[in-house]
């Protein structure tokens, strides 16, 4: 069942072992509780199957080294023994103060101190091989029967046949059903030093991107799957949440120079394992090991690879392994979306390019870091600094490998949020989809650019493609509820605003864009508790202040929108002047010519064109002067705020 190179394999003995509620099945490899299965990695199982050969006896530490981890398998034998003892208890609700199962004894090893049966599948009968005995050929007789013992037999083999018929309809409903979606859990690290999560997490998000290459596949993304880290979740309660058929877990480890990755693939329904192995080599192979795995599963899921994604996961890149490690590190800061995670990021892509200038992959994310960095949740940078140079990164990762969808995607965000280039936008994000569709930034993005061409209808639709990639991304959600929001359908946006509350009740624009739905429902009294929530718990985001004020000025409250007018005017700089929420602000005061001339500062530092969409600027949809300023960013937004889904 397992095929674990350097360890012996699992499923080599027949038979079983009882204790209490429990059973242990040697040849399926799995641990059962009442019949019911128990999540049990490799290596713990392994453990425990050499306890329960010696009940009672103390089977010592270096025993189990010999046996389980031979002399040339590289590992942190300590702590991955530890680390399987822990599994073990974990299953069988044991303790190490308490045990009724395993208990430590110190300073030698382990012993199994509860009562253990030996179930041998020879004592057990057997049925009858139904298809040799209906088959197999009989030697000819030259007695004839009676007719009586004729029918008989007739009869006999007719129930034979219908139950060997029977067999085999079971034994074809058995089989797992073809797979279609899957999410690949966290990898878990069994290195004792904490500093390398890295290395599992990159391990992770690698082989989510080489299995996210298969169009016919959908693949979990990496935001949601981490919200799985260190969970105690059975397998089928996660695959309900993420409305996926299998999961993908294993381990990975790393000692030096050497690595090795241990996955297994389980039909997430049935709690079912299909396949397990281990792969280990040289760090310098490690994109090698990854494809290897990335296909071994494709096979087992029976999909039908295009020669592309053939190619694809075919082709290994040779990378210098200190930019390789650098890159690791950008992503698990990058990861982290925070203005100093982004910061630390940008250093290690800078890293990795520096240790191999035709690293791709490295420039891709060096483009995803600058475009956050100059996004307005982050503001790091203006936009005038640093989306020219993620477009120069994105174009540098497209020269090196045309293949990669997320430089082409990073490109396309670029040249829409930037450059208001939206045919050439259009291509890339396009081309960025095709080439991994179960990127869900792509979808995400993508969305957003088709509602810029006042495409609701599609973008609502990408929303919810990204949204089926990555269930639990909370950006993505609280979009979604914006999309709908700007499209008009403002039921349906509360309603997903309130299911991204349920979710994280402290996510800032969730609530943001709940009040934001109240407001245009013309419900002030609901509008304002949400986004004065929204102000405080994003810390005085200049957008949930503009939509706080708005509020307030729809319900007579002038002072209060003055005085975060004037908060926001004191919070400007040269290089983020606030300029579009400052003209919101003078909009819903009714003042358009300070709403047009702040609309114009903003269009000279070269605004992100997405804030035109927003409900606050309704009022100015009618003014030649700001129809002016669409024509000139290149858009065609309705006059009125009543434009309709198209």
């Amino acid at each position: 069942m397992v095929d674990s190179p350097g360890m012996g394999p699992i499923g080599q003995a027949s038979g079983s072992f009882r204790f209490g509620v429990f059973e242990v099945d040697l040849r399926a490899g799995e641990l059962r509780k009442r019949g019911l299965r128990i999540r049990l990695q490799q290596q713990p199982f392994q453990v425990l199957e050499v306890l329960l050969g010696r009940p009672r006896e103390v089977v010592t530490r270096d025993e189990l080294r010999n046996k389980l981890w031979p002399a040339d398998t590289f590992v942190d034998f300590d702590h991955g023994l530890n680390k399987a003892i822990n599994k073990i208890r974990e299953a069988l609700g044991d303790s190490a103060e308490n045990p009724r199962f395993v208990e430590t004894v110190s300073r030698r090893g382990y012993r199994f101190i509860a009562d253990v049966a030996v179930v041998d599948e020879a004592d057990s009968p057997k049925p009858p091989d139904l298809e040799q005995a209906v088959f197999k050929p009989r030697a000819a007789s030259p007695r004839r029967l009676p007719w009586s013992r004729v029918w008989k037999a007739g009869v006999f083999i007719l129930v034979a046949a219908l139950l060997v018929l029977a067999v085999r309809v079971v034994r074809l409903k058995s089989r797992p059903s073809a797979i279609r979606s899957l999410a690949v859990l966290p990898l878990e690290s069994l290195s004792a030093d904490p500093s390398q999560d890295y290395f599992a997490e990159g391990m992770t998000d690698e082989l989510i991107t080489d299995l996210g290459q298969i169009a016919a596949l959908r693949v979990i993304s990496r935001t949601s799957i981490m919200t799985y880290k260190g969970a105690h979740k059975s397998l089928p309660q996660i695959a309900r949440e993420l409305n996926v058929d299998a999961v993908v877990e294993g381990t990975v480890l790393r000692s030096g120079n050497q690595v090795r990755i241990t996955a297994q693939l389980i039909q997430a329904p049935a709690d079912k394992h299909l396949w397990a192995k281990s792969y280990e080599g040289d760090f310098r192979d490690m994109l090698a090991l990854q494809g290897q795995v990335a296909r071994a599963i494709a096979d087992e899921v029976r999909i039908n690879l295009t020669q592309h994604e053939q190619a694809v996961l075919k082709n290994v890149k040779v990378v210098d392994p200190e930019a390789y490690e650098a890159y690791l590190k950008g992503r698990y800061f990058w990861n982290k979306r925070t203005a100093d995670s982004l910061k630390m990021a940008k250093d290690y892509f800078d890293q990795a390019i520096a240790k191999d200038p035709n690293y791709a992959q490295a420039y891709s994310g060096l483009a995803d870091t600058y475009a956050l960095l100059g996004d307005w949740q982050y503001a790091v940078m203006s936009a005038k600094e640093a989306l020219p140079k993620a477009k120069a990164a994105a174009s540098k990762a497209i020269e090196l490998d045309n293949t990669l969808g997320e430089a082409h995607t990073s490109l396309a965000f670029c040249l829409d949020g930037f450059d208001w280039d939206f045919a050439s936008a259009d291509k890339e994000f396009q081309q960025g989809v095709e080439l991994n569709p179960n990127y869900a930034t792509a979808h995400h993005w993508y969305a957003w650019h088709l509602s810029l061409l006042g495409r609701y209808r599609e973008g609502i639709a990408e929303m919810r493609k990204a949204e089926s990639l990555d269930p639990l991304s909370l950006i993505i959600n609280a979009d979604l509820a914006e999309l709908l929001l700007l499209a008009h359908s403002y039921d349906e946006s509360i309603q997903q605003s309130r299911k991204t509350i349920e979710m994280d009740p402290n996510f800032a624009l969730a609530h943001n864009q709940l009040g934001q739905a109240y407001l245009q429902k013309q419900i002030p009294d609901k509008a304002i508790p949400e986004l004065q929530k929204a102000v405080q718990l994003s810390e005085g985001s200049p957008t949930c202040t503009a939509n706080l004020a708005r509020a307030y000025a729809a319900t007579g409250r002038r002072n209060e929108a003055i005085r975060l007018l004037k908060d926001l005017k004191n919070r400007s700089t040269p290089d983020y002047s606030n300029a579009p929420e400052i003209a919101v602000i003078y909009a819903a005061l009714g003042d358009r010519n300070q709403a047009m001339t702040w609309v114009e500062r903003g269009y000279a530092e070269r605004f992100n064109p997405g804030v035109l969409l927003r409900p606050g600027f309704d009022a100015l949809r009618s003014d030649a002067r700001f129809q002016d300023l669409l024509h000139r960013v290149g858009l065609q937004i309705a006059t009125t705020g009543n434009q309709q889904i198209r």
